[in-house]
């Protein structure tokens, strides 16, 4: 029972301190753990911050990312990682601490390959999503939902729990910026490993500025859902 915490950062002076507190709450309840911070060329503070915080918290381990882009980062830290779980936290602490623990208990109780988060359950609770991002993102999980013939509906976000070797075995991670977060759970579910869903929390960022611009990622998210539709019409085409 180990865990691997994933976070990328890119210009997170602001937050990330915040962000170590609170993830560092996970050791009253998980006691192999350790926590990969992946700096994606940051050009301000973060990695300053970072590097005074472990003085403190000694579970981090501070990462540079070999190729810029998120895609990258997050490839970058999988391999670094060394626990049997993985899990993807992002540095604006949107997420729910809570929930991390959640994830653990149900994916090493039911040894599950992945277990998905959806914030859009009756049971999950948003706090303050930009009204204009919230209709986009129903509007594309829906889609995606469809295309997919799929009744996961939160493919998009971020934060999910992994076996490490599942991670693995689907790289090489072809996205280089937040699609891959769509191609990482696509991948799973084309493939045939074993997952389930679970409501989770999720609240807009407090400190810093978001990462996510819509009008360059669109077409990124496009190449990406082809790719993985591609992928799974050939899987189904060998049977």
């Amino acid at each position: 029972m180990s865990l691997s915490l994933i976070i990328p950062v890119y210009n997170e002076s602001a937050q990330i301190i915040n962000t170590i507190k609170e993830i560092y709450k996970i050791k009253k309840k998980i006691k192999d753990f350790e926590i990969l911070i992946v700096n994606d060329f940051s050009t301000d503070e973060t990695v300053k911050v970072i590097k005074s915080a472990n003085k403190s918290f000694k579970k981090i381990r501070l990462i540079q990312n070999k190729k810029k882009g998120l895609g990258s980062a997050m490839q970058t830290g999988i391999l670094a990682s060394k626990k049997k779980y993985v899990c993807i936290f992002m540095a604006d602490l949107s997420d729910d601490i809570n929930d991390v623990f959640k994830y653990f208990k149900t994916i090493d109780k039911n040894d599950f390959d992945a277990v998905f988060g959806t914030r859009f359950s009756s049971k999950s609770k948003i706090q303050k999503y930009p009204l204009f991002k919230f209709l986009l993102n129903r509007i594309f999980n829906n889609f995606v939902k469809l295309l997919f013939l799929n009744k996961y509906n939160d493919f998009t976000n971020a934060f999910k729990i992994y076996k490490r070797k599942t991670l693995i075995d689907i790289m090489p991670i072809i996205s280089e910026h937040f699609n891959v977060f769509l191609e990482m759970p696509l991948k799973i579910i084309s493939r045939k490993y074993s997952y389930t869903i679970i409501p989770i929390n999720w609240k807009n960022r407090k400190r810093g500025n978001s990462k996510f611009i819509i009008k360059e990622l669109g077409s990124m998210y496009l190449f990406t859902l082809l790719y993985c539709l591609l992928e799974k019409i050939l899987l189904n085409y060998k049977k």
